[in-house]
């Protein structure tokens, strides 16, 4: 029996983790996970509900860090999960996507030569000023399995000089958990009730990323632009915990009645507000996903995005939130307007593929 130490701490990362957990978990591979979850995403509606609801056992280690810069919050993490790794002694460190978490968890892997796994790799923004660029690039070069979600990242990697034994082509996870999990997610009746909208007839909006939150002329855009879309239909917006620490800075409150904010959502009534939107606007890279899995028209509202290929056929629409005007005008102009077929996220089988191939290397 060989021993991985999984490192997540963010809610998209408990998504994919379900997936890979839940693989790791059959017998006949050889492999025992253990879980450590930092706290990044702490409170019950980020974090505890996903275990609950995705069928994932509580983690064995619960760091409880969060809050701070990014330097000290990594540091703090880099500190306690090196503790756990030199008590639990793992064969291999899964860590996850792109966030302090991921990097923290690859540092203190690496410095003990400790093998890595990184899922979701070979992802590139290009834009060195996002902090989860420099996670990413320095999770992938301390990774000896570098799992990539589409052929895109695979290519990133090889120009990179990324040693071409080390990348696996898996497909993405998250388009495992979709399939898995979207028939839980209905009936919705009473959740779109709840919230005094219909299916088909309001847009859903998601906004948490820095270099949002932390611009009050962008944060001010956003919100301007989705009260100008509320004027023309519902707009469901679950509010993370910073970007509504950020709306109470602003010189204008959030005033119109049809931008409905609530509480971050569980994954299940997540999933139902997406499937049954007419279009979503969203800073999240998960979210850019989920609304092709469900074949809803995205908008994203940052200056790049590393899911190119959504933009490419149609699916997306990118959107730099500097004009308030802008950003209404393309979410209104979205709607009913999906884009061409396309399958770049695999067969729905990636989280077998890294089990696969943690079996194959580590055990068998």
């Amino acid at each position: 029996m060989r021993k991985v130490v999984t490192v997540l701490g963010a809610r998209p990362q408990l998504i994919k983790a379900s997936a890979v957990s839940h693989v790791m978990a059959q017998s006949h591979y050889g492999l025992r996970e253990v879980m450590v979850h930092t706290g990044q995403h702490f409170d019950a509606n980020m974090s505890g509900v996903f275990f609950e609801e995705l069928g994932m056992a509580p983690p064995a280690y619960d760091l409880g860090i969060h809050g701070g810069t990014h330097g000290a919050m990594t540091g703090r993490m880099l500190a306690r999960i090196e503790e756990v790794l030199l008590s639990e002694r793992p064969h291999a460190v899964l860590v996850y996507g792109d966030t302090n978490s991921t990097l923290a968890g690859a540092l203190a892997a690496a410095k003990l030569h400790i093998p890595v796994a990184h899922v979701e790799a070979g992802l590139r923004s290009f834009n060195l000023r996002m902090p989860e660029e420099i996670n990413r690039m320095l999770t992938d070069r301390l990774a000896r399995w570098l799992f990539t979600p589409t052929a895109a990242a695979s290519a990133h990697l090889l120009r990179e000089g990324v040693d071409d034994a080390c990348i696996v082509p898996t497909g993405d996870v998250m388009y495992d958990v979709a399939l898995q999990q979207g028939a839980r997610a209905e009936p919705v009746t009473a959740t779109l009730d709840a919230m005094g909208v219909a299916s088909g007839a309001f847009a859903l909006a998601t906004v948490h990323r820095a270099e949002n939150t932390d611009d009050a002329t962008r944060l001010a855009e956003i919100v301007d632009g989705l009260q100008q879309v509320s004027a023309r239909m519902p707009v469901v917006w679950p509010v993370h915990p910073r970007t509504r620490a950020a709306l109470a800075g602003l010189p204008r409150p959030v005033t119109h009645a049809g931008l409905k904010l609530c509480e971050p959502l569980g994954y299940l009534d997540m999933v139902r507000f997406e499937k049954h939107a007419a279009v979503i606007a969203t800073d999240s890279g998960g979210v850019q996903k989920e609304a092709f899995f469900h074949k809803v028209p995205c908008v994203t509202l940052r200056d790049e995005t590393e899911w190119v290929e959504l933009v490419d056929t149609g699916w997306n629409r990118l959107v730099p939130p500097k004009s308030a005007a802008e950003i209404a005008a393309a979410i209104l102009d979205a709607i009913g307007k999906p884009g061409v077929p396309i399958e770049p996220y695999g067969r729905g089988d990636a989280a077998q593929r890294i089990v696969q191939r943690l079996h194959s290397d580590l055990v068998a």
